[in-house]
Order: C-alpha cells, then structure tokens, then sequence
C-alpha cells in the first residue's frame, strides 16, 4: 500500500517552519516503520505558509491530489483535519474525490479514517469546527491588525519615496525627490500626467516596482495623502475570510485616519492645488490629455461641442452631467454622460481627510444616444436647434425633460443607460407633467 503524507503550516515564522520540518519528520519515520505491514513510502507533500481556508493556493495539496488521481496514492495521513483543510466544504469535495479514487485518509489526532463507515459524519463534525476556528482566528487578527492602526502602525507594501519598516514610514531622500518633482510639474508647470511620465522614463527613472513610469502611476502620486503626512489605512477590505478576496472599502467597514502621522514629502498647499487641478473641468478638457497624445485633442474638441452641453442634470446630487468620450476596440466613438460629482471624487465614500465628510456620487452613465431618444420623444426635433430643451434630469430608471414652454415630459426607457441607441420610441414610455402628477420633475 502506498502511503503518503500531508503536512501544512499556515505562516513562515522559525518556530512554524520547525514545526513543518518536525511533522515531515514524524511521518517519515511513521511511514518507515511499518513496512513490514507491507506500507510504501510515497512521499510527503508539504505547504509553507498558506492558509488552510482555500484550496486554490497550494501547490503540494494539487499535487498530492493529482497524484492521487494517478493512483500513486492509497492512503494519506494528515495530523489533524484543521491540517488538511478549515474549510468544511473543502474537506468534504476532497475526500469525496479521493474515495471515488480508492484513497482514504486518516487524521492521527482525530482518530478519524475515511475508509471506516462514520468517517464522513465524524469528519463533518471536526472540519466544521475547525471553519469556525479559522473564523474565530480571522476575526482576532483583523481586531489585532485594527488596534495596530490605531496606534499609528503602517500596513501594506512600501511607498515610493517612503522606506517602510516594522510598520514604519521613513522618507527615502532620493525618491522623495522625484515625489516633489512630480508635484512641482504638474501644479507649477502645468504639464499633464502623461507628459510627466514621458518625462520621467526618459531621465531613466523607476517607480518603486521597477516598472516604467505611466500616468496612471504619476496621477496615484498626485493622489496619495501620505505625502502630505497623512495616513489612511482600511481602504480595502476582505468580506470573505475563506476565499482572502479583498475589495475596495467604500464605506462597508470603517476607515482609520491619523493626520499628521509621519514626516511629509511635500506641502499641505502643494496637495491641495494638485487635488484641485485633478477634479477640475479644466482637467477634463485639457488639450493635452491624460496620455499627451492626439486621440486625447479629439477628445478635448469634442468635448465642447455637444446639443445638452450644461442641461443633464443628476438626479442624485444635483450636479450636471458632463461629457465622456470612449473609443472602442474598432475604433467608433461611445458617447456617453456622467455627474460631475462622481467624475470629480468617485463613488460615494467616506472622505480621507479626517472630517469624516461623504464625497462622490453613485449616479450611473447614460449613452448620448439614450438622451436623444427622450428628448425626441418629448417633442424634440434637430440638435442644432435645441433651444426649447431646459433640462433634462437623471432619475432612477426615468429622464425627465423640462422644456423652455414649461411642459415637462418623462421618457421611461431610461433604464438603458449604457444602451446602444436602439431604445423604442415614445409610446408608453412617455408622459407629460399634466398626464402623470408623480413624476417628481422637479
């Protein structure tokens, strides 16, 4: 019978590592030993510093399982069922499959052999208590991790222009440098993102990665409030500690905010016009665009010329809507409009500074074609001559279109924001104020 071993240990500390290099022993010998039952030694499969919650991520359990498959396995031996898996839905799929392949598995401590006829209920009832062990666990450390921020602790990968250790911030002088360079052309000089990182690629230099300089990596410069001092940290969050997927933190969990917190890079003032020339309309329209190139021109000439220019209204906020260019794959144009607001600062979120203000807006997109086929259907004619349109405000699910001879109409097709153009005509969809006193038109 060939018989392997299955060992986990779910971080790279010394004493962890010891304990992995003490397992591999102990099967070793265990396996040895009992050769004379006629048990072959198959190997020990081993995974360094992985969770036991997901399945996906380690390499040694794969391959024990591919193995297995192969039929190089008859029985695996594991210490304990929280070493083998904390997911019970896991551990249930995975000793199912080795079953249908003629493989048990037996866990030392637990005293449990899958081959026995109560293996799976008693291994239900041990790997469910091993998930919420693991849940317990994960919940500790997110409180431990919490009351470290508080503390003024930083987590995550370093910073450019900032050393990072032992959940500290130092400012690295020679990057620091190009941080303040950084900021200096764009409010100073006025130069764009994209011809700040053209800049930057041909002095030679490298983000902290590495990496070429992009203006997506000069705009998240611009962006950061630690070089100002400030230290914002939760801005991800993982909902699901079985699967350790994070997602952006939009206000699900709360965020932890120190101002003043570490040495500075560059000046309140200087952050503050960056963040201003970053959300302003004059941004947006600047001819020299994001990536310094000619499609960005044409974006900025189009942006100035279209039929409801200053008239989209967001239903949300308040703000108007403004014009938003996309070209696709082939090369066609998408118009489409979106708030200001949430051009400006994002979806709505929890303000970073401090004062615990809510900033953006989560109003959608809706395709200039969308706009135009209300607008038809409320007696619009040409886009040349669109004198007799007002406003038009963006509901949920409804445009409502007030006109200059105070008749409001509502076009119900709305709900295509991001359509093609091909919404029906008017029929049902529409309705004016007189007819339908609930369209909340104003």
């Amino acid at each position: 019978m060939k018989v392997a071993a299955y060992c986990r240990v779910s971080t790279e500390l010394d004493d962890q590592q010891n304990s992995l290099k003490n397992q591999k022993e102990y099967f070793t010998s265990f396996i040895q030993a009992r050769s004379g039952e006629s048990w072959e030694f198959a190997g020990i499969y081993a995974d360094e510093g992985i969770s036991g919650t997901s399945m996906n991520k380690r390499e040694a359990f794969l391959r024990m399982m591919a193995d297995a498959r192969e039929g190089k396995i008859d029985l695996i031996l594991t210490k304990e069922v929280s070493r083998f898996a904390r997911n019970t839905v896991d551990t249930l799929i995975a000793v199912r499959r080795l079953r249908t392949w003629g493989v048990g598995v037996f866990f030392i401590i637990d005293h449990i052999d899958t081959r026995e006829n109560d293996g799976e209920i008693r291994l239900t009832l041990m790997a469910s208590m091993a998930q919420e062990e693991s849940r317990k666990i994960s919940e500790r450390v997110k409180w431990g991790q919490k009351r470290q921020m508080e503390r003024g602790v930083v987590f995550g990968r370093r910073l450019f222009g900032y050393e990072l250790e032992h959940g500290v911030l130092a400012v690295n002088e020679k990057e620091a440098k190009i941080v303040r360079e950084i900021f200096l052309k764009y409010v100073v000089e006025g130069k764009g993102t994209g011809t700040i990182a053209k800049e930057l690629n041909e002095a030679g230099e490298k983000t902290s990665r590495g990496n070429p300089w992009s203006h997506v990596a000069v705009r998240r410069i611009l962006q950061n409030e630690k070089y100002i001092g400030n230290l914002v940290q939760k801005k991800t969050y993982t909902p699901d500690y079985l699967t350790h997927k994070k997602k952006k933190n939009c206000g699900q969990e709360e965020f932890v905010i120190k101002t003043f917190h570490h040495e500075p890079i560059v000046s309140r003032e200087l952050f503050e016009r960056a963040q201003k020339r970053l959300w302003s309309k004059r941004t947006e329209e600047n001819l020299e665009g994001e990536n310094g190139n000619s499609r960005e021109n044409e974006r900025g000439k189009y942006r100035k010329r279209y039929w409801c220019s200053g008239k989209v209204v967001c239903g949300i906020c308040g703000s108007r809507y403004v014009s938003r260019i996309r070209y696709r794959a082939d090369g066609s144009i998408r118009h489409s409009w979106l708030c200001e607001k949430a051009v400006r600062e994002g979806r709505k979120k929890q303000e970073f500074t401090g004062e615990g203000e809510i900033r953006g807006c989560n109003a959608k997109s809706i395709s200039d074609e969308v706009l135009w086929q209300g607008y038809l259907a409320a007696g619009g004619k040409v886009k040349e001559k669109t004198e007799e349109l007002k406003e038009i405000r963006v509901l949920k699910g409804e445009l409502v279109y007030k006109m200059a001879s105070g008749e409001t109409w509502v076009y119900r097709d709305a709900g295509r924001y991001r359509g093609t153009g091909t919404s029906g005509n008017c029929g049902s969809h529409c309705a004016s104020a007189d007819q339908k006193s609930d369209t909340g038109g104003n």
